[in-house]
């Protein structure tokens, strides 16, 4: 293990925004494909079919849904239960690093049950797209589970066999009915070795971050997690509360001052889920009201930086509600970009 400490340099929490931001391409857009955010975003939270499509349009220039549906029918990205057991269009190579990294976490999928239905579960999902209610009759009928039990064996199976979301379910009109379909064996890596890629991976994409914070992001035990990270050659900082912060070599550190335009992030943006302490990027006075007991997370808008309101589309308008008073010149810019997004969903 090797970390470079900084001469024990204290970051601000302003810092530690800046960093995020100019890490989630928040401070500049940049002309990706969408599997180059995806990948470079270490996935995008799905559970909202549009919210993938939201979060690739703030963070890049001339994005069309049609070229994240081409990747989708390509089979290039897939929709798959992975960080904090939730849905995500990740890239088909990083899903098996995902999957390998996850594999000796306690997470349903892992059970000895669902190792014991994997083959069966593949095997009837295999000769074609199967939906929930066909794999509870299978189940019923071939394991005599029904109701909830059937409901949760359906899940933790699925997950263990790689049956996967089919990729309509992830288009911007989405089918209602939910569909599965069996993908090819993910490569194989080694667990510890492909936790350490994985954590590399989030701290560039979210980093500095503790222990803690990529603990919450990937639900993966701190243990496990730290004898990965002891495979990564890593810089250390401290956070403003005297709290270990790892990050790789070189990442950007912008000035704390560097401008930061108005940003509209869709719901579960993962930019506001991925840290145990969010008050780099969401203000504990505004968590309860953005983070809801059942797990939802509305749509915001970022104002220098910070989450500042919320957003909704009402008759091809998007409705912003600012928690506080704006000034003059943010006010200005929120309106143009609140067109620019409407004009984006209406396309």
């Amino acid at each position: 293990m090797q970390y470079f400490s900084i001469a024990n340099r204290v970051l601000t929490e302003r810092e530690l925004n800046r960093a995020l931001l100019a890490r989630q391409l928040l401070l500049e857009p940049k002309r990706l494909s969408p599997s180059g955010v995806i990948e470079r975003l270490v996935g995008m939270q799905a559970q909202w079919p549009p919210a993938p499509y939201v979060g690739i349009w703030t963070r890049t220039t001339g994005f069309r849904r049609e070229t994240l549906e081409r990747e989708l029918a390509r089979g290039t990205i897939v929709k798959a239960t992975v960080m904090r057991q939730t849905l995500h269009l990740v890239t088909l190579r990083d899903y098996a690093l995902m999957r390998a990294a996850m594999s000796e976490s306690n997470f349903p999928w892992m059970s000895t049950s669902s190792g014991k239905l994997a083959p069966g579960v593949r095997a009837f999902a295999s000769a074609g797209p199967v939906t929930s209610a066909e794999a509870h009759a299978y189940l019923e009928r071939e394991h005599k589970l029904t109701g909830i039990d059937a409901r949760r064996a359906w899940r933790a199976a699925r997950v263990r066999a790689h049956v996967l979301h089919h990729h309509e379910t992830a288009l911007w009109d989405a089918r209602p009915e939910g569909r599965f379909v069996a993908v090819d064996e993910p490569d194989a890596h080694v667990p510890v070795d492909a936790r350490a890629e994985l954590l590399r991976r989030y701290l560039a994409a979210f980093g500095p971050a503790s222990v803690r914070d990529m603990n919450s992001w990937s639900m993966m035990h701190a243990g496990g997690l730290r004898a990965s990270l002891a495979l990564l050659d890593l810089r250390t900082f401290r956070d403003e509360k005297g709290r270990e912060l790892f990050d790789v070599p070189r990442a950007p550190l912008p000035d704390p001052d560097t401008p930061a335009p108005v940003r509209f992030l869709p719901k579960w943006d993962n930019v506001l889920l991925s840290f145990a302490d969010r008050t780099r990027i969401l203000p504990e006075r505004y968590r309860k009201a953005i983070i809801g007991m059942n797990g939802d997370v509305r749509p915001t808008f970022l104002v220098d930086g910070y989450v500042a309101g919320t957003w909704a589309a009402e008759k091809g308008r998007v409705i912003t509600t600012p928690f506080g008073t704006l000034p003059r010149g943010a006010k200005r810019e929120l309106a143009e970009e609140a067109e620019r997004l409407a004009s984006f969903l209406s396309s």
